[in-house]
């Protein structure tokens, strides 16, 4: 994976301490992420709330998978798909496009990720 490029065609930038699918931080998508968590975001009390009453309670504690639960301003790996969920309901994350894995891509689009940019 050290090879993949951002949205921005550069190489990825580290995400997080322990985000994405790989939970290595960096939005890496392999083969067998069907979820493609590619978007590089910043967590907000607005999208955590949303994200939660649309079925993926990412605030809550999972100690059996070292998962603290995010809070707002938390750095995450986001799938793509969740992410213009909440776009389209008007909850969208900013994103960090140095971040953000272009694999996202088929599923988003580069002029939405970029007005939600920081």
């Amino acid at each position: 994976m050290a090879n993949a490029l951002n949205v921005l065609d550069k190489p990825l930038q580290l995400c997080c301490g322990n985000g994405g699918y790989t939970r290595e931080g960096f939005c890496y998508v392999p083969a067998s992420d069907a979820g493609n968590h590619s978007v590089c975001v910043i967590a907000s009390e607005e999208f955590l709330v949303f994200s939660k009453q649309v079925g993926n309670d990412l605030s809550t504690p999972v100690p059996e998978f070292a998962f603290a639960g995010l809070k707002p301003g938390d750095r995450w790996c986001l799938c793509a798909i969740r992410w213009e969920q909440a776009r389209l309901a008007g909850f969208a994350p900013k994103v960090i496009l140095e971040a953000t894995n272009k694999a996202c891509l088929s599923v988003v689009k580069l002029s939405d990720l970029q007005q939600n940019a920081k």
